[in-house]
């Protein structure tokens, strides 16, 4: 018996919407990174992008536990001297709420040139609306 390698014309890529309405930031990420990777299909291989395509919609609407609202911060440098700055979570989620499960997800990938392909994959939008309606996506309850 040989061992099943699967070849590119074997992957079926599907789209999901999943509504980040009162979902906890850790679990959601945890479960979008898993369907990105494609570790849920019988014939995953860890060097193939076999994953699914993720809509995220409602990413202003999610929670998270404990105080990490006021003292999860967020940094980022501008490579300048001194340049660092840096963001709550409840100033991110009012800034730009599509990057704060963007980054939680993209941490949970493996850091390789397939995670920048995997992490591609992921469309996130604010609101109840998205421009993915073309694709078909199916309702994924995580």
């Amino acid at each position: 018996m040989n061992t099943y390698s699967p070849v590119p014309a074997d992957l079926k890529h599907e789209w999901f919407v999943v509504d980040a309405t009162d979902k906890v930031l850790g679990r959601l990420a945890t479960a979008i990174a898993h369907r990105l990777r494609g570790k849920h299909k019988p014939g995953f291989a860890p060097h193939m992008d076999g994953g699914d395509f993720i809509v995220v919609v409602n990413a202003t609407k999610i929670k998270v536990t404990g105080d990490k609202m006021n003292k999860k911060m967020y940094y980022k440098h501008t490579l300048y001297p001194g340049g660092i700055k840096s963001r709550t979570l409840k100033e991110m989620l009012e800034k730009n709420p599509e990057l704060v499960i963007i980054q939680a997800v993209r941490g949970m990938l493996p850091k390789n040139r397939l995670s920048r392909q995997i992490i591609k994959k992921l469309k996130v939008f604010p609101g109840p609306d998205h421009t993915h309606a073309a694709q078909k996506p199916q309702a994924l309850d995580l």
